[in-house]
């Protein structure tokens, strides 16, 4: 049956209750990185049930220079990109357009992690189990690139946890991921949004506020 999610709130909870039972984690050398900005209010949820430390990554579509909602690509932190040559080749892209949309997204990488971290580094990932959470995942090019990322931080185990996911990219399971938990899979993914209620856009203060009251909520637990 077709679960459809209220709002990424409780597809987090969902998540985290489906992560527990699929998994074995060793929580003291693990943590979560959200993907803003959809993908924060679903990891808060499972950063409270896991109780696992929580950071957020931010990663921008490479849009098709003509289509920009037709991703080619995407765009991490310090500059970390990947384009595919496949698309690419067959859309006769060249050079010096990818480069001007790899620049314009990298000013908007750089404006939220100042935004979401203060300009703080992410946490040290050498050697870490890193969980990659987002809202769903329609195309994966986005996660995938993080993923990349992250690898090239020296992270040991990558799990992808969304609360859907096509069925076909689950199954195949890209080379990025050293396991992907994914409490729905559709074989008719199109969009998102479809498996939920509420899919309204998350602001860059709903991404802030949620952050800043995590970081309240672990602050607490140690006095």
């Amino acid at each position: 049956m077709k679960q459809i999610f209220r709002d990424r709130k409780q597809a987090g909870r969902l998540l985290a209750t489906h992560l527990q039972k699929a998994i074995k984690l060793d929580r003291m050398n693990s943590l979560i990185l959200a993907l803003p900005r959809g993908g924060v209010p679903v990891a808060v949820e499972v950063a409270s049930v896991l109780n696992i430390p929580l950071d957020i990554l931010v990663v921008r579509k490479i849009g098709h220079p003509y289509q920009p909602e037709y991703g080619i690509g995407a765009i991490t932190e310090e500059g970390f990109y990947w384009t595919d040559p496949g698309a690419v080749r067959v859309s006769d892209i060249q050079p010096q357009q990818i480069q001007q949309v790899v620049e314009k997204e990298s000013l908007e990488v750089a404006r939220r992690v100042k935004a979401y971290r203060h300009d703080k580094p992410l946490p040290f990932l050498h050697g870490k189990t890193v969980l990659l959470v987002d809202d769903g995942l329609a195309t994966g090019v986005t996660a995938r690139v993080a993923a990349q990322y992250i690898r090239s931080k020296g992270a040991t185990r990558i799990i992808l946890a969304v609360p859907i996911a096509p069925d076909t990219t689950v199954q195949s399971q890209p080379p990025e991921f050293d396991d992907i938990v994914c409490f729905q899979q559709s074989p008719t993914l199109l969009a998102v949004g479809q498996f939920y209620l509420d899919f309204a856009q998350v602001s860059d203060q709903e991404v802030i506020d949620i952050m800043n009251s995590r970081s309240s909520k672990v602050r607490e637990s140690y006095i």
